[in-house]
């Protein structure tokens, strides 16, 4: 079943009006993998009428007006990716194709999607139903944040789009939360998971240093992101205050992590894993080549590598599936007309992170100035990869299976942590998950670029890829690994690149192609070394590479071949 997104399929429902409008820089495919159709299906559960409109014209007003207004609110997120991100290269350059448009062509998401969507609520309904804001895009934006396209500090998304109240996080109970405020007309100013801008501090929230500060002083920047970075766990977290311009910004405490029977139950809703039928004559939406017949086992990632920002968006606290449901998901999937047998993926941000967490975490909180997996693993953290390797020898027997790929990508220096089950896991996806290749993201090779990253070294690198390459050897399969990398990270020089290019070549036998020049993701360390030319966890002064033909020369570097 699809969630309404034309005027008959409202009808088809019994419906003169939604309650809620979800409006989405993306084309609408209905597929776990995509929050606005979980965030759609959770509301309609919960007994909301919902409608989607899908990728507006920010230009006209027929497509934001052909449901009216909502009842409750309006739901706007940019997509499942940041529009700048979507929209633009490392280099600034326009991306010709986006993935998930139906027919390809970077043509239907405007930049600054969230911003473009809620401006063009207001053009066509005065004073109208509140606007909530969600997704990634507003996620990660959600305080003052250095943003790279335009080279500046923004403010909070909250501000600019004129919203009424923004969701942090995955946010499926905040919205439910929200939606019962809003219906009966309480307060929502204590609810976990989310921002709303207020003339007054609340008690006991932290007070970050302002806009107007923080816009001009690195150091203050600096201070405010730690603060923020540190209140971002259910269990420790304190509300947080920023002063922009002459009014607050108010991020409540997170969202709980979700139990495993209430993650249970939003992928054990039913999923159409197609593109709505109103985008056939557009063409295909490519991402479904991927999402299509993969899984989700788990959310959350206790990597917290600095250049990513899942660690503020799903959290630094691994939460996962049962194997019942994931099962279950999979045997659906296997009935379906024209299913091939193959699983494309099964995994989450780090496939190998399933089933497992730290227990004093769990109790009281994520460890303020120590990381699960960096510099070296805690022993706290029992790796522990049993439950993974139980759970794919369950897929391989599903009737008509003929392959289930791990496609997500593991952390290999887990693998050689866990003494008891690493080895048998390794032997496990060599032998039965990988076709030819198996991808890993050692992002860099040189010890000073990876600390800032917060990688682990090439000792472990060396160590896995000789284990891997001996396991496939010994199982007479002709694989090899191939390797994500990163070019022109704060702290990388051309130098870098060349030691780099010079390791993958003599010690990993390899000439690189899958290389990408970092892009400063809004919200992340790495974004907060790039604008402020420091390393933020000692202070010093380090290199950072800002002219696009020398970051694009780093990248050449290492892709060009030998002549």
């Amino acid at each position: 079943m699809f969630i309404p997104a034309t005027i008959q399929e409202l009808k088809s429902f019994g419906w003169q009006k939604p309650d809620i409008i979800l409006v989405t820089g993306d084309a609408y495919v209905d597929s776990p993998f995509i929050g606005i159709s979980i965030i759609g299906k959770v509301l309609m559960r919960a007994g909301y009428k919902v409608a989607i409109i899908a990728q507006p014209d920010p230009n006209f007003g027929d497509d934001i007006m052909k449901f009216g207004e909502p009842e409750l609110f309006w739901g706007v997120t940019g997509g499942s990716i940041d529009s700048m991100v979507a929209n633009y290269t490392a280099s600034k350059k326009r991306r010709k194709t986006d993935d998930l448009t139906a027919g390809g062509i970077n043509n239907r998401r405007p930049d600054r999607a969230v911003i473009s969507y809620c401006n063009l609520i207001r053009k066509y309904f005065k004073h109208t139903r509140p606007i909530v804001v969600g997704g990634v895009e507003a996620s990660l934006r959600r305080i003052a944040h250095y943003d790279y396209w335009s080279d500046s500090i923004r403010k909070s998304i909250i501000f600019d789009a004129k919203a009424d109240y923004l969701i942090y996080g995955m946010g499926e109970y905040s919205v439910l939360d929200l939606a019962e405020r809003i219906k009966s007309q309480t307060s929502v100013k204590d609810l976990r998971g989310i921002c709303y801008i207020s003339s007054d501090k609340p008690k006991d929230f932290i007070e970050l240093p302002s806009f107007a500060k923080v816009s001009k002083d690195k150091n203050a920047f600096q201070e405010m992101f730690n603060l923020f970075y540190q209140n971002n766990d259910p269990i420790t977290a304190r509300g947080l205050a920023q002063l922009q311009d002459t009014r607050y910004l108010i991020q409540n405490p997170p969202a709980e992590y979700l139990t495993t029977s209430q993650l249970d139950a939003i992928y054990d809703m039913q999923y159409e894993r197609d593109a709505h039928p109103a985008f056939e004559k557009q063409g295909k939406v490519k991402a479904l080549d991927t999402i299509i017949n993969s899984v989700t086992t788990h959310r959350g990632c206790y990597g917290e590598c600095n250049f990513c920002s899942i660690a503020v968006h799903q959290g630094r606290t691994v939460i996962w599936r049962s194997q019942k449901s994931i099962i279950n998901e999979v045997r659906d999937m296997a009935r379906k007309p024209g299913f091939k047998g193959y699983i494309m993926d099964v995994g989450g941000p780090t496939a190998n992170m399933y089933g497992f967490e730290c227990h004093v975490k769990l109790k009281n909180g994520s460890c303020r100035n120590k990381r699960c997996l960096y510099p070296e693993i805690c022993s706290h953290l029992g790796v522990n990869h049993s439950l993974q390797i139980k759970l794919l020898q369950s897929l391989r027997k599903i009737p008509g299976m003929k392959k289930v790929f791990v496609a997500s990508g593991i952390r290999y220096d887990m693998v050689l942590n866990d003494e008891k089950h690493g080895i048998k896991y390794l032997k496990e996806i060599a032998e039965h998950h990988v076709s030819g290749q198996m991808k890993i993201a050692p992002e860099h090779t040189e010890d000073k670029v990876l600390r800032l990253m917060g990688k682990p070294g090439k000792k472990s690198l060396l160590k896995f890829n000789e284990l891997f390459y001996d396991i496939s050897k010994s199982k007479g399969k002709n694989q090899f690994l191939t390797y994500y990398l990163v070019a022109a990270h704060p702290g990388c020089t051309e130098n870098d690149m060349k030691q780099l290019k010079e390791f993958a070549s003599q010690r990993l036998k390899i000439n690189p192609e899958q290389v990408q020049i970092f892009i400063p993701l809004p919200s992340t360390y790495s974004a907060l070394m790039y604008y402020s030319e420091q390393d933020p966890f000692t202070g010093d002064k380090i290199f950072v590479e800002k002219n696009i033909k020398r970051k694009e020369t780093q990248k050449q570097i290492i892709t060009e071949r030998a002549r």
